[in-house]
């Protein structure tokens, strides 16, 4: 299989978007940080909701993280993850991305939030039928979210990670290997190759928004995670998440190392693995992403 952004964006039926608009902004200020509640125009998708944290005071540019949010079935959470968090996570992460100096911008996604309008299924169907993706709007739309935070006045553009965590997960290292904008990634629970685990009967546990027709006659999720090289990029996962079987996982993992390796930056590529631990962040995997993104960005 041959790797290509240009084959990828083929697949997703989908295309890179230009920065963002920004329609509102209202901001609040907090202990510690400030809030910002963005509104989007997104064209034909709308007005699309954006939740922003960052350090009250800020010094010229600082670096910054697209935080991409998570599935799990709540789809009445949507952005709100940055301050709410939601079950997978230990607590809401945008206020501790704040005091760790960063700008951390969260894009609602289609089906979430204020955007639940429809079923994922229904959503996928009507997509679907029309030659497009659910995956190839989010990400279409992810990269529009950050060319707005790599064009704000108190963003360093080159010092812009992405962060995610389950269907975060799946957005941020697809995005990394689309955009080089992203100069290092860190990425939770849901890396694994798409063919094994359907092979193990543990593939219709993830949603419909991950359905890229062909993707197999094409790539892997090792192969793409394996493009983002030489960037730094940090794996985590629980090896009792059903999600994530085991051999699903190490098949993913190989590839991707050994495209790092091919690179001659090994070291560049790090995994955080706990035992029996499921679909869920863990203190270590936050202490150890917290200090990855300080090394990298």
């Amino acid at each position: 299989m041959a790797w290509s952004r240009k084959g990828f964006w083929s697949l997703l039926k989908s295309e890179p978007r230009a920065a963002a608009a920004l329609s509102s902004q209202e901001v609040e200020d907090r202990a510690g940080y400030s809030v910002e509640r963005l509104l989007f125009d997104f064209g034909a998708a709308g007005q699309v909701r954006g939740i922003l944290t960052r350090p009250t005071r800020i010094m010229g540019r600082v670096p910054a993280l697209l935080y991409m949010h998570a599935h799990g079935g709540r789809f009445d959470i949507g952005a709100n993850e940055i301050l709410d968090g939601q079950p997978a996570t230990l607590s809401p992460l945008g206020p501790v991305f704040a005091a760790q100096g960063y700008v951390t911008l969260m894009l609602e996604m289609p089906l979430f939030g204020t955007r639940a309008t429809m079923t994922e299924s229904a959503l996928s169907k009507a997509l679907l039928w029309r030659g497009k993706t659910v995956m190839g709007q989010m990400l279409a739309e992810l990269t529009g979210a950050l060319g707005y935070l790599a064009g704000r006045d108190d963003v360093d553009a080159a010092r812009i990670g992405a962060y995610g965590i389950s269907m975060g997960c799946t957005h941020a290292f697809m995005l990394a290997a689309l955009d080089d904008r992203i100069k290092a990634v860190a990425h939770l629970c849901c890396f694994a190759d798409y063919g094994v685990m359907i092979d193990l009967g543990a593939h219709d546990g993830h949603g419909h928004y991950m359905t890229i027709p062909g993707m197999l006659t094409q790539t892997s999720v090792g192969e793409i995670g394996g493009a983002i090289a030489s960037r730094p990029q940090m794996i985590c996962i629980g090896q009792a998440d059903t999600l994530t079987p085991p051999a699903a996982f190490a098949k993913a993992f190989g590839e991707t190392r050994t495209a790092y390796v091919a690179a001659g930056v090994p070291e560049a590529l790090r995994l955080v693995s706990e035992p029996g631990i499921g679909h869920a962040e863990t203190p270590r995997m936050r202490q150890e992403v917290l200090q990855f993104f300080r090394e990298t960005l």
